[in-house]
């Protein structure tokens, strides 16, 4: 945002935060909370602690302190903006979207880095892994849970855990198992139910499907072509061969969005099938290329068996928000601008990020649908279990240095 944009939406950026900083306590935190998530939000420059307090004219140190050392609790904020989104862009049809990112470093000393694959980079790299929940709808996605994968020559090492500051309850976890924890969480959060999207290094994961079974919840996870299912004829073979032999009349083309350069499409297959060494019947969904190079696509999913081939697409292809998001999160928020070493430093930093996020997707609801989207309090008809800040606390914690942008 320029600081005119960011200027015009000044109201409604306090009344957004207003709902979340307090939940980091004391007023102090508050202010600096306010001039870290303006600093994200504003165009240009790297968006470490230290560099947004020299260009705006913060105290580096305490801007830091809050960052690194302040012991706020990120997850009750994540909890209250997981609600205030999940109504945002509504409950129709939602999918939870599993993914992760990564963030590259240099040295050894940042919690959590460490030469390992990246599916972002598409190399083995020197780099930290955050792992996302996030919440999708037609109308947008949000991430509304982020957590750090720790490799295990971080996990088994007291030292480098004690200087990092890593909670002692904090173990070794596979990236599913950090998906789960994410589930877990947002289910007590009371975060409407999506259908649980992901790509194929959790979809292959058959403990991670029989989890989510386990929770009453559904999925559609990509899968690699070499995954061996048995058809309801009871031939067992890889997914990439029944797709290879079904014929013709079992592919029909889909158009599942309005790309940049036109309609994305591509002929997609359906078949019911049971994943090896499991019972329940399930969908097999096909993409075939679209063009030469391409290569064909396979998802896994426990819809009903009435689901239609336009539903099944839509699951398959919600991931693209996250996708695109990712790049927003990092090119114009910073979330990979972290300087930091610390395990809570990582955690405030990407949580602050979510809120700055989260704060544009409404600014773009807005100017689509012409909507005011902040709480009203419980006696205008909002949710006594979701309290905001009370608006007579704004002008004390919205003073004019906590808007040094705009003066």
């Amino acid at each position: 945002m320029t600081k005119k944009e960011l200027l015009e939406a000044r109201g409604r950026l306090e009344l957004f935060l207003g709902s979340l900083l307090p939940l980091t306590g004391r007023l102090e935190r508050r202010r600096w909370g306010s001039f870290y998530v303006q600093g994200l939000l504003l165009e240009g420059g790297r968006k470490s602690a230290a560099q947004m307090a020299q260009r705006y004219g913060g105290d580096v140190q305490a801007l830091q302190q809050f960052v690194n050392q302040s012991p706020w609790d990120w997850y009750p904020i994540r909890h209250r903006l997981a609600l205030k989104m999940s109504d945002a862009l509504g409950k129709d049809r939602p999918a939870w979207v599993v993914d992760d990112t990564g963030f590259p470093k240099k040295g050894e000393h940042s919690v959590g880095v460490a030469r390992q694959y990246s599916g972002t980079l598409g190399k083995v790299a020197n780099c930290q892994i955050g792992v996302s929940l996030n919440y999708a709808t037609d109308d947008g996605c949000v991430p509304i849970d982020f957590e750090l994968y720790l490799p295990e020559e971080w996990a088994w090492v007291p030292e480098r855990r004690a200087k990092a500051g890593i909670p002692e309850e904090i173990k070794y976890r596979t990236k599913p198992e950090i998906a789960l924890e994410m589930i877990d969480r947002a289910i007590s959060w009371g975060v409407p139910p999506g259908v649980v999207c992901a790509d194929a290094a959790y979809g292959n994961s058959a403990d991670f499907r029989a989890e989510l079974v386990k929770r009453d919840l559904t999925y559609m996870l990509a899968v690699k072509g070499n995954t061996v299912v048995r058809t309801e004829e009871g031939q067992t073979q890889a997914v990439e061969d029944l797709a290879a032999e079904l014929p013709a009349n079992a592919w029909a083309e889909v158009c599942w969005r309005e790309g940049k350069k036109g309609k994305l499409k591509a002929a997609f297959a359906a078949v019911r099938i049971f994943p090896k060494h499991e019972e329940q019947a399930q969908w097999l969904l096909g993409q075939a290329p679209r063009q030469e190079g391409e290569e064909w696509r396979y998802w896994f999913s426990n819809l009903p068996a009435e689901t239609s081939l336009l539903e099944l697409v839509r699951y398959a292809k919600i991931r693209w928000w996250v996708e695109q998001n990712y790049q927003q999160l990092k090119d114009e928020l910073g979330l990979d601008h972290f300087e930091g070493r610390s395990w809570t430093g990582w955690h405030h930093h990407v949580t602050l990020v979510m809120m700055a996020f989260a704060f544009l997707v409404l600014e773009r609801l807005r100017s689509k649908n012409f909507w005011v989207w902040f709480d009203p309090p419980p006696s205008q008809g909002g949710d006594p279990a979701r309290p905001i800040a009370p608006l007579g606390l704004l002008p004390h914690v919205w003073d004019k240095d906590s808007w040094p942008y705009l003066t």
